[in-house]
C-alpha cells in the first residue's frame, strides 16, 4: 500500500513537472511570437506623403514610383494623400495622419503658433514669382491703391495669405480697407472667373492657368515687393523621432526627382501636362515661375522668415509671436546631400 502510494506521489510529480515544462514552452513560443510580431511590424512602417496640386518634383517621384521603390527597401509602405492647401497639412500632423510634405510659408508659421509638433527639413523654393495677385484681363484694377473696397479672394494661412497682407502692407492700406473672402482653390476660381470676387490671392499652377487660359493679369508678386514666399519640405516630430533614416532617405528621393525635372525640361513638362491633363505652355510657365530646390534653410531665409512672422503677428494673422529657428533642422538635409 506504501508502494503504491510512493508511486502515485512520483507520477504526480512528474505530471505536475511537465505541466511547468510546458508552460514555460509555451511562454517561450508566446515571447518568440512576439517577438517576431514586432520584428514584422517594424517592418511594415507605413510612411504617409502629402502632396497638393502644384507642379513638383514629388509628382515625378510619385509617378515613377522612387518613394515606394526606395522605402520598400527600408521595409515601409508609402501612403499618398492630397490636400487643398498648406494649412490642411497641418491639422493631418496633428492627428497623426501625415508624415511628410511640401508647404509655404505661411502655413509653417501657422503651424507653429498653433503649436503643431512639426519639424522644417529642406527649403524647397524661394517662391518670388510663384505667388501673386491676380486681376481679370478687363478689370479696372490697375494698382494694389484700386484694391481699396475690393473683394478678394486667398485661402487663409497659405502662402499667398501672406503675400496678399505682405503687398497690402507696403502699401500702407489696412486689411480693413479690403474685402478679404476665405476660399480654397477650387472655390476661389469660379468666384474669380465669373466676377463674385475682384482679384486672386494664388500660387502657381493656377497662377500661369489663369494667364495664359484667360488673360488673366499679375497685379503684383513676390518680385515686384521684394519679398520671397519660401517652400520647405516638413516632417511630424514624432515620426523624425522615431524614424531619422526615413526622414533622410525622403530627401534623398526629392533630390533625386528635384535634379531629373532640372536635366529633362522638356520630358518633366510633358509627364505634368500629362498627370494634370493641362496645355504644356502653362506647365513650362509653372516651371520657370517655381524653380524647385532641395536645400539646406539658409539664414537669410530664416530672417525674411521672422520679418514674415512678425508682420502677421502685428496685424493679428498669427496667434502669437514665435521664434522661426525653433522648427528648423538642417541635419537630415545635411546628411542626405552628402550621402
Amino acid at each position: 500500500m506504501k508502494r503504491a502510494k510512493r508511486m502515485l506521489a512520483f507520477f504526480l510529480s512528474v505530471m505536475v513537472l511537465a505541466l511547468i515544462a510546458g508552460c514555460g514552452n509555451k511562454e517561450s513560443v508566446s515571447q518568440k511570437g512576439a517577438g517576431e510580431a514586432k520584428v514584422q511590424a517594424k517592418e511594415e512602417r507605413v510612411v504617409t506623403i502629402g502632396i497638393q496640386q502644384s507642379i513638383w518634383p514629388i509628382l515625378i517621384a510619385k509617378e515613377k514610383g522612387w518613394f515606394e521603390e526606395e522605402f520598400a527597401k527600408a521595409g515601409a509602405k508609402v501612403k499618398w494623400v492630397e490636400f487643398q492647401s498648406g494649412p490642411a497639412y497641418f491639422e493631418a500632423i496633428v492627428s497623426d495622419r501625415l508624415d511628410f510634405g511640401r508647404v509655404g510659408n505661411i502655413p509653417v508659421l501657422a503651424g507653429q503658433a498653433a503649436n503643431v509638433p512639426f519639424k522644417e527639413i529642406a527649403n524647397g523654393s524661394n517662391g518670388e514669382k510663384g505667388d501673386v495677385i491676380l486681376v481679370r484681363k478687363d478689370s479696372s484694377i490697375r494698382t494694389l491703391q484700386d484694391l481699396k473696397g475690393k473683394k478678394i479672394a486667398v485661402a487663409k494661412g497659405s502662402s499667398a495669405y501672406g503675400l496678399l497682407y505682405k503687398a497690402l502692407a507696403k502699401e500702407k492700406i489696412k486689411p480693413s480697407d479690403v474685402q478679404v473672402i476665405q476660399l480654397q482653390p477650387d472655390e476661389a476660381q469660379p468666384a474669380f472667373e465669373t466676377g463674385s470676387v475682384d482679384a486672386w490671392a494664388i500660387w502657381e499652377p493656377f497662377h500661369s492657368t489663369q494667364v495664359i487660359k484667360n488673360g488673366a493679369r499679375v497685379l503684383t508678386n513676390g518680385e515686384s515687393i521684394q519679398s520671397s514666399s519660401p517652400g520647405f519640405q516638413i516632417v511630424r516630430s514624432t515620426f523624425a523621432k522615431e524614424n531619422p533614416d526615413l526622414v533622410v532617405l525622403y530627401l534623398k528621393v526629392t533630390e533625386k526627382a528635384t535634379r531629373w525635372q532640372n536635366e529633362h525640361p522638356k520630358e518633366a513638362a510633358e509627364l505634368y501636362a500629362k498627370l494634370k491633363k493641362v496645355d504644356k505652355k502653362i506647365i513650362e510657365q509653372v516651371i520657370k515661375n517655381s524653380e524647385a530646390a532641395n536645400l539646406p534653410i539658409t539664414e537669410e531665409i530664416i530672417k525674411s522668415q521672422q520679418e514674415t512672422a512678425d508682420l502677421l503677428y502685428e496685424l493679428g494673422a498669427l496667434k502669437k509671436k514665435i521664434n522661426v529657428l525653433e522648427v528648423v533642422d538642417n541635419s537630415y538635409i545635411e546628411k542626405a546631400l552628402k550621402e
